[in-house]
């Protein structure tokens, strides 16, 4: 069986206009695909240059596939089930700048460049005061996008018609202006020009967004079978649902420069995304967030495995209906409205959503999606919400690395995972109780931006819960939340 590549699917070559930070599963079943849809439907005609963000090791297949894979997109319409596949074209190649950095400051010389996407995970937009501009590369995604954004600025003369549209696809808060922080905040530790700052503030405009699809990934359990399907065998085959949306903080001149709004695609340029945010975070990554070392630790795999699960499901539905929506701003019934849609979104029949994919940097998400969720309810009720604290225990017990003689896909910052699983140790000796355990952890402001020791109580029901998972397991301490006789 051949493989797919530009010998057996031969691709149009088109300028590299866009540069985009990270080539993974979700980027390219959303970014790459609205792309596409540009190019097809309005002749956008633009090729993506893809750079990876980190020195991780492994096959380049983006490369070995010239640029190319397969996209499948599944869901509900007109209450019947719909499955479609395409050859995604548009990238045209992937440079690593760890192996080949002079190729990467080429790209910031193209005469069209202009636009930036990235998706670096929510720990991906963080600044490394470590990072130097004589670095090759620079260690973090600022550090990296401020020295290509000089190479760019210099190459042109500082003219301010060169800028580019910055647009980040990491699930942090006004992720466009953190990420311009950190790139003046770099320009400004190196010493760069007075007109570079300029530059930057007056020719290149940095969005905020938000982004919804869910993308399971590399459907590896079924990749025999599609790929007979196909014809051709695909190592990036990925999956995501019909469902999308793209909201868009930026002005006219982003909306013309990235006209994803005209191919028909649910692209939303608005001048204040805010509510949109609060929602999706909220509702839908943090009901991924939390079901994942809840429903991992019970045995689940899957995400519609744990929607459909009495247990597990009922807890899911619970978080959503009693912490999340209540609290949130806006129209009650609308935002039940929402949950329910989330949830049925998640029981699509097409989707392998594995809890292990979500896994991946699940302390920082959970600071972005769950935890909010946990201050406010303390803030207007006085309370601990109770199935956000469960799930934080349930993630604690899961950063150990192992659960009821089972390895636990922990994939984190290996700092932070090895300071976690070394409280583990000392539990486990029996040198420290769990509570100092969970007191240390949540005392660790790195993590969570605050000492939430402060919320008064947390520790002691975080610790009351994570005491039943360690010795009874996930399901039988669930019992110990509100309802719990109902299970």
């Amino acid at each position: 069986m051949t493989h797919l590549s530009r010998t057996s699917h031969p691709r149009p070559s088109r300028p590299e206009i866009i540069v985009q930070f990270g080539g993974g599963n979700f980027m390219r079943a959303f970014a790459d695909w609205a792309i596409q849809e540009m190019n097809e439907m309005l002749d956008f005609g633009a090729g993506v240059l893809v750079v990876k963000p980190t020195e991780r090791a492994g096959r380049d297949l983006i490369t070995e596939q010239d640029g190319l894979f397969t996209l499948y997109l599944t869901g509900i319409v007109n209450g019947q089930p719909l499955r479609t596949h395409q050859v995604v074209d548009c990238i045209q190649r992937q440079i690593n700048p760890y192996e080949a950095f002079e190729e990467y400051l080429q790209a910031a010389h193209h005469p069209d460049l202009s636009v930036i996407l990235s998706n670096t995970t929510e720990s991906g937009i963080v600044y490394d005061p470590a990072c130097r501009f004589e670095d090759a590369p620079q260690e973090s995604f600022p550090g990296k996008l401020t020295r290509l954004l000089w190479e760019r600025f210099d190459h042109v003369g500082g003219n301010l018609d060169k800028g580019v549209v910055v647009i980040p696809c990491e699930l942090i808060e006004r992720n466009g202006e953190a990420l311009k922080a950190h790139v003046l905040r770099h320009a400004t530790d190196w010493e760069l020009p007075g007109a570079f700052h300029t530059w930057v503030n007056q020719a290149c405009e940095f969005c905020n967004t938000l982004v919804d699809r869910i993308v399971p990934g590399y459907p590896k359990d079924r990749e025999e079978e599609i790929c007979a399907e196909l014809g051709y065998q695909d190592e990036l085959i990925v999956e995501g649902e019909l469902f999308h949306l793209w909201v868009i903080e930026g002005s006219e001149k982003a909306k013309q420069t990235f006209p994803a709004h005209k191919a028909g695609l649910n692209v939303v340029f608005t001048d204040d995304l805010d509510a949109y945010r609060e929602r999706k975070v909220r509702v839908l990554n943090g009901a991924h967030t939390s079901m994942v070392p809840v429903g991992y630790l019970a045995g689940v795999k899957t995400v519609r495995e744990a929607v459909e699960d009495p247990e597990i499901g009922a807890f899911i539905q619970e978080y959503l209906f009693e912490e999340v929506v209540p609290l949130l701003s806006g129209d009650t019934a609308e935002l039940q409205s929402y949950a329910t849609d989330i949830l049925n979104r998640f029981l699509n029949p097409f989707l392998q959503h594995f809890l292990s994919s979500i896994a991946l940097n699940s302390l920082s998400k959970f600071e972005t999606r769950v935890l909010p969720t946990l201050t406010r309810f303390y803030e207007v009720r006085q309370e601990i919400a109770p199935r956000a604290a469960f799930a934080m225990a349930a993630l604690i017990q899961f950063y150990e690395g192992s659960f009821e003689g089972k390895t636990t896909p922990v994939q984190d910052d290996p700092a932070r995972v090895a300071w976690l699983q070394d409280l583990w140790k000392q539990v486990n000796k029996e040198e420290i109780p769990l509570e100092e355990l969970v007191d240390k952890v949540l005392a660790n402001g790195e993590i969570w931006g605050r000492d939430l020791r402060n919320i008064n109580g947390l520790v002691f029901v975080v610790t009351t819960y994570l005491e039943g998972i360690h010795k009874n397991g996930i399901r039988a301490t669930l019992t110990l939340l509100p309802g719990g006789s109902r299970r």
